[in-house]
This record gives structure tokens, C-alpha cells and sequence, in this order.
């Protein structure tokens, strides 16, 4: 699977006719029967290359959110951005929330969801490759954008989204009956727009990756939904909740982000069927993707050296931890380079001492600690990766 990292253009019919025409001059037989021509498709599938989701530079912009600023948007994106300014104020705060969540889950890790400063692809070419990361990304991201809109619709700062219209009159749980009140989060809402304003750009065109990409933002869009609970009050004499009025809330997005977290830890490596409209798992060994797998393309590279053409950034100056045997101890995360250590001061809160009432009063101790970096690459090593 190496050309997979250059798979999907906005310009795919471009690519593909030119592609054709350079299979067609060669001098390799033209594909008669029906399987060599489906192969054909598959191998012209495969090798289109992609451009980044370009929607994500929305959280860099903020309030000056101007749809024409934002390039790579296909016109249906750039049509909802003009008709919706409020909704693109939502998902611009929800970008920086998704990419705050994904770099938590990976702060321990060489690949540690790091982000690029005025770029619009926000990530740079480590998404160019259909890795497990990529798969993470587009997941997480069709969440944030899920849990961003549901809250500012509860919130009321949308004009076209109001509470749960579903949840009224009476239901019942395994506690009985309750009343629908309050506002329940509209759930159904911000999956809908997510679904036609995100994936809007892997439906102008159908290859592997953008196959790969609608799975993979569709398992976002439902983790949000999965963590839905009811949240109650109870009305009666001396809090007896004899009456309850109930509504549906969302989950902190931490129970997204770790959800997705083991997914991606699970993630399926597939391969195209042979009519390019699906996925076949890539190891018969193990079992087939299901719908809320995250599944992927590519091997991951390891993240150990900077790689200007993979995107990595290497792992030279990450702090790791001496003692442990995770993937944020330094055998790991320096890749047997070796590390560091520099003694540093650090002001701490100590003897701390509760004041009636009601307060907590503590000092400002000084203490050194030693704090481990890795090591950067020999010249030699570095020179192979760039």
C-alpha cells in the first residue's frame, strides 16, 4: 500500500484522464476482459492524490470567519458558509475544542496531534497518508463539529435550530414516568448539518480515500450520540420525586475524545473491494470492519525523525518520562536515541492549611527537579528522512 498517501484531488477527473492516457500510451497491453479493466480502475483509484480538509482552517480564523478566505472549500461548503455565518462561528469554536481533545489523547505519544501556524491544511502532510491517525483526525473532528453545533443550538445562539422538538409530553425510564422539560440537546441537528457541510467535499469524488474519510467522520458523528444520558429533577414533597421532568443532555466531549481514543487504538486495516464501493479487511486473520471501527489505508510512520515529506516532526526536544515503560518514556518516545536531563527550579504550592471559613492558604515552595528531553538525531540519520 505505498501510493495510498497520494490518493483523492479536487480535481480527480482531471487526473484520472490524464492517468488513462498515460496507461493507453505505454506499451502495456490496453485491459480487454472485464477483471483486468476493474483492476485498472482500482489502481487509477488508489493513486489520485488528495488535499487536506481545508474546513478545519475555520477555528484558525475565529470571528473573522470569510468563506472566500478559506481555500479548498467545494462550492456546496462555501455556499453553507455564506448562508449560515452563525453556524460557521459554532464550528470555528469547535475546531480549536477537537484539536485541544485530539492533542490530549496523543500527548504522550511521538505523534502528538501537533498543529502548523498559518497553514490552511492545519496539520501540514502527516494526513496525506490514510494512516490510523488520519482516521483518528477526520473522526474526531466530524465530533467536534456534532457536540459544537448540538451545544450552541441548546444555547440559542442559532437561528434555524431550537431544543429537541421529539422530547415532549410524558415517557418513562426504569424509573417510571417523567415529563419531558427543560431543553433537550438537538442531537439530530448537529449531526445532519455535520454530515452535509463536512462530508460535502469526499462526495464530489469517489476513491479510496474519500470512502475512507466518510467512514471514518460517520463513527465521529455517532460517538457524540452514544453518550447522550437524561438528566432529571425531581419535584415533590421533600425532594420525594413522586414527579420528574427529564430532558437529553450530551456528555463532556472527554468521553468522546477517549471513546475515539480506543477506537483508534482497535483501528481496521482495510483494502478497496473490487468495485471500488466498500472496504475488505486487509488481513483475513482478523475480523471485518464494522461501522463504528475507524479503519485505515496505510501503515503509520514512527514518528521518530523529522520527515518534511511524511510530515512528521521528529521527536528531538520532547520531554519524556525516565521511569516509565509507556509510550511517553523515553526508550520510547526518544527511539533509543537517549536523552537529556536538565535540572530546573519549579514554584510549587505547599503547607497548605485551611483558614476558617472558608479558605485554603498555602505557601510557594521552590524545589529543582530534573527534567528529561530527547536527544536529537545524528546528522547522518537526519539526512535519510529530509
Amino acid at each position: 500500500m505505498l501510493g495510498i498517501n497520494r490518493l483523492l484531488s479536487l480535481r480527480s477527473s482531471r487526473v484520472r484522464s490524464s492517468a488513462s492516457s498515460r496507461l493507453s500510451d505505454s506499451r502495456t497491453p490496453p485491459c480487454q476482459s472485464s477483471r483486468i479493466y476493474c483492476a485498472c480502475l482500482l489502481l487509477l483509484l488508489l493513486v489520485t492524490p488528495r488535499a487536506d480538509s481545508s474546513w478545519w482552517y475555520i477555528g484558525a480564523l475565529g470571528a473573522r470567519v470569510i468563506c472566500d478566505n478559506i481555500p479548498g472549500l467545494v462550492n456546496k461548503q462555501r455556499h453553507l458558509c455564506q448562508r449560515y455565518p452563525d453556524i460557521m462561528q459554532a464550528i470555528g469554536e469547535g475546531t480549536k475544542e477537537w484539536i485541544r481533545e485530539c492533542q490530549h489523547q496523543f500527548r504522550h505519544h511521538r505523534w502528538n496531534c501537533s498543529t502548523l501556524d498559518r497553514d490552511h491544511t492545519v496539520f501540514g502532510r502527516v494526513l496525506l497518508r490514510s494512516s490510523r491517525e488520519a482516521a483518528f483526525v477526520y473522526a474526531i473532528s466530524s465530533a467536534g463539529v456534532v457536540y459544537a453545533l448540538t451545544r450552541a443550538c441548546s444555547q440559542g445562539e442559532l437561528k434555524n435550530c431550537n431544543c429537541d422538538p421529539n422530547k415532549r409530553g410524558r415517557s418513562q425510564d426504569d424509573r417510571g414516568e417523567f415529563d419531558w422539560g427543560g431543553c433537550s440537546d438537538n442531537i439530530n441537528y448537529g449531526i445532519k448539518f455535520a454530515k452535509t457541510f463536512i462530508d460535502a467535499r469526499e462526495r464530489t469524488v469517489r476513491d479510496a480515500r474519500a470512502l475512507m474519510n466518510l467512514h471514518n467522520n460517520r463513527c465521529g458523528r455517532t460517538a457524540v450520540k452514544r453518550f447522550m444520558k437524561l438528566e432529571c429533577k425531581c419535584h415533590g414533597v421533600s425532594g420525594s420525586c413522586a414527579l420528574r421532568t427529564c430532558w437529553m443532555a450530551m456528555s463532556d466531549f472527554r468521553k468522546t475524545g477517549d471513546y475515539l481514543r480506543r477506537k483508534y487504538n482497535g483501528a481496521i486495516e482495510v483494502t478497496m473491494n473490487q468495485d471500488g464501493t466498500g472496504f475488505a479487511v486487509a488481513n483475513k486473520a482478523f475480523r471485518k470492519a464494522t461501522k463504528n471501527d475507524l479503519v485505515y489505508f496505510e501503515n503509520s510512520p514512527d514518528y521518530c525523525l523529522q520527515d518534511k515529506s511524511a510530515g512528521s516532526l521528529g521527536t528531538a526536544g520532547r520531554i519524556c518520562n525516565k521511569t516509565s515503560r509507556g509510550t511517553d518514556g523515553c526508550e520510547v518516545m526518544c527511539c533509543g536515541r537517549g536523552y537529556d536531563t536538565t535540572r530546573v527550579k519549579q514554584i510549587t504550592k505547599c503547607e497548605c492549611k485551611f483558614k476558617w471559613c472558608c479558605a485554603v492558604e498555602c505557601k510557594d515552595c521552590e524545589e529543582s527537579v530534573d527534567v528529561h528531553t530527547c536527544k536529537a538525531p545524528k546528522r547522518a540519520e537526519w539526512l535519510d528522512q529530509t
